[in-house]
């Protein structure tokens, strides 16, 4: 590694930039500072989610981050090579407790000379994402994609001209019943070592075409496959028996192209600004999906050459990226896929190093639906329901079916980061330590809280020392979603989103910040988390493009009230359904009516990996989905606009109104509100 570097040690700052903007993925924090700051002074003034045990002196390896190079037009920075100073010498004499991979660089010694992005991987991250990984698969009959057959293969005997090929496929034929009808040239090679390592007895795989997958002398008993969601901004992976459907284990990580976009779009400008950028996020998401595998086969303790199958699912965007198709074709009208069918190939050819594995892609629905909708259909079966079903997937992207065995519609809405706790001013995402229920007083104004890592609320005896030893430093996505709703119904925000500075007046908590106010949730020391307008208005974005997503199909499909409203994904997951309908992220609906279905997408995935009957159903399936496109819909805009308010412009709250008082909107805001609906 020394070598390799020791061409480049000026780490002297370029003096053609007195300041230099700098942004920290995946926070999306940002700030400017001047050249020859450290990366790690600059992540720590900001409040980046960086560690360091060594305190700087460039010994334990956890502050290491990757310098993006190229344009960002999300955040107007053309990043240089030389953003970064050269090595310097702690970095050249680092002993190497953690590897400093290529492209990767010491924030304690790194010296910022420009403008630049750059990314915090989660390994260098004190708070580490809690990635949701269960998936429900009840009531799946296992119907594997491949055979295992123990053969005695006759010894070959001088005068028997058959070949090594035509003797396994006579024992095929002769012991299991079954016609071998092709070897791939990739096996031919092993024909004669495994036919000569125990003389004769082998365990060969066939696929149901009766095509030869994999051979081993001796016998084999189990054979295995692997599922992946490959969402935004988590990836989730399954290892199972294909014989018994047996979930081995589950494992999660972060998706590694966060730093070049937190949300779609910002990834395909990305490429879009920079030629060859595709191959940037290509090699970085194969990266990510080789090492969760080769996780997922360890956590199983089981050999690699006996993982047959790989079902992928994901947007779009991410099933182009990860079969290397340039995406910037789904970024732009008319939205056109490279294909909407199935993908076959081997996962050496997407380099995830499973030698005789099959790699199966979904089959996608249309330019902003994708083969992670397909696998939520194939989970949740609206296909073959008697009602009105709607499954929403609460992600980056939010995907929403709405359908029965008579009719199913799809579509997409772009609701970005915000729910995931990106772009909100105290945001985290989903780690030991974050606030993730909140309730506050309706008289009093005084909050009470829950965090990741500890059973007991704010209030209870003995919380301080159940969470001695975490940091409460944000709040995660449940947690935003709960305070904001729980700040409408105390009245500290109105219906419109504006939040009441006449509510100051009741608690010192509301302050004000400007023109505006915010509201503070917790102090801790120097640590002030807090709530203000901006973080209202992102969540109101965020929750009415998901709603008007939702409305524009229950508009198609001419219903007028639903019974049957699903949450799906790792954020859906954790949302309580109430304040999911006092927010307005769903219509209103008996509260028993709406339910968390967990990784949907996932469990998809795992059923279309442990049948054939399921796969061939999901790929029937997803031909008759009718495409809803939001962004060429007249009519989303005015259902934008009536979403936006809390819970929603003129909808009706019956349910609702049974467990929660809606407060009643002041005159100020009812005069507001009657301004936009002559607007809309």
């Amino acid at each position: 590694m020394k070598a390799e570097k020791a061409g480049v040690v000026d780490a002297r700052p370029n003096r053609g930039f007195s300041v230099a903007r700098v942004v920290f993925m995946p926070s999306g924090l940002d700030g400017e500072f001047d050249a020859g700051t450290l990366v790690l002074t600059a992540a720590r003034q900001l409040g980046v989610d960086i560690d360091s045990v060594c305190g700087g002196r460039g010994i334990c390896g956890r502050c290491m981050v990757t310098p993006g190079t190229g344009s960002f037009a999300k955040w107007q920075i053309d990043a240089r090579a030389d953003a970064l100073g050269g090595w310097t010498q702690t970095e050249l004499d680092y002993p190497g407790k953690r590897s400093l991979s290529s492209g990767m660089r010491l924030g304690c010694a790194a010296i910022i000379n420009s403008d630049v992005v750059i990314d915090v991987p989660e390994e260098s991250q004190v708070h580490r994402q809690v990635v949701r990984k269960s998936v429900n698969v009840d009531g799946l009959v296992v119907d594997p994609n491949y055979t295992l057959l123990y053969l005695d293969v006759t010894e070959a005997v001088l005068g028997d001209d058959r070949s090594a090929a035509e003797l396994i496929a006579d024992a095929v034929s002769a012991q299991h019943d079954r016609v071998m009808r092709s070897i791939p040239p990739r096996l031919l090679a092993s024909l004669h070592p495994t036919l000569n390592a125990e003389r004769g007895p082998m365990t060969v795989a066939l696929s149901n075409a009766g095509d030869l997958v994999a051979l081993w002398p001796g016998f084999v008993g189990n054979a295995y496959g692997v599922a992946i969601d490959c969402g935004s901004t988590t990836i989730a992976g399954h290892i199972c028996d294909l014989s018994s459907g047996e979930i081995l284990g589950s494992a999660g990580r972060m998706n590694p192209q966060i730093r070049f976009g937190e949300d779609l779009m910002s990834r395909v400008s990305y490429v879009m600004m920079n030629p060859g950028g595709e191959r940037n996020l290509t090699a970085a998401i194969r990266t990510a999906l080789n090492e969760l595998v080769a996780e997922l086969i360890a956590a199983a303790g089981v050999e690699a050459t006996h993982v047959l199958d790989v079902v992928l699912v994901g947007n779009p965007i991410m099933h182009h990226l990860m079969l290397g198709i340039d995406p910037t074709p789904l970024g732009m009208a008319p939205f056109i896929l490279a294909t909407s069918e199935p993908v076959h190939c081997r996962a050496i050819d997407i380099e995830i190093d499973a030698p005789n594995a099959n790699v199966y892609f979904a089959p996608c629905i249309a330019g902003h639906v994708g083969a992670d909708t397909a696998a939520v259909i194939l989970s949740e079966q609206p296909h073959h329901s008697d009602h009105m079903q709607l499954v929403v997937d609460v992600g980056t992207n939010a995907e929403i079916v709405l359908g029965s065995s008579v009719v199913q519609y799809a579509a997409s809405s772009p609701t970005g980061p915000a729910f995931e706790g990106a772009q909100i001013s105290c945001g985290q995402r989903a780690t030991a330590g974050a606030i993730e229920r909140v309730r506050i007083d309706r008289e009093t104004l005084e909050p009470r809280f829950k965090v990741i890592g500890s059973d007991l609320w704010s209030d209870d005896p003995g919380f301080a020392e159940s969470t001695e030893e975490l940091s409460i430093s944000g709040i995660c996505g449940s947690g935003i979603i709960e305070v904001i709703a729980e700040m409408f119904l105390a009245g500290i925000v109105e219906y419109d989103g504006v939040i009441n500075g006449a509510a100051s007046e009741r608690s010192q908590r509301v302050i004000a910040e400007g023109r505006t106010f915010s509201y503070v949730l917790h102090t801790n020391g120097e640590t002030k988390l807090m709530i203000t307008q901006n973080d209202v208005r992102a969540i109101q974005l965020a929750k009415a493009a998901l709603r008007a997503g939702i409305d524009l199909l229950v508009d198609q499909a001419g219903i007028e009230q639903l019974t049957d409203i699903r949450l799906a994904g790792a954020f859906g997951a954790h949302i309580d359904p109430l304040y999911a309908m006092v927010l307005g992220l769903v219509p209103d609906c008996e509260l028993a009516g709406v339910r968390s279905v967990g990784n949907a997408a996932g469990a998809g995935a795992v059923r279309a990996l442990l049948s054939k009957s399921q796969r061939a159903d999901m790929e029937l399936a997803v031909r008759g989905v009718i495409k809803i496109e939001t962004a060429t819909e007249p009519k989303f805009q005015e259902l934008f606009v009536k979403a936006m308010a809390f819970p929603h412009l003129d909808a009706p709250t019956t349910h609702m109104a049974a467990h929660v008082t809606i407060p009643e909107r002041s005159a100020s805001s009812e005069s507001a509100g009657g301004r936009r609906r002559r607007r809309a």
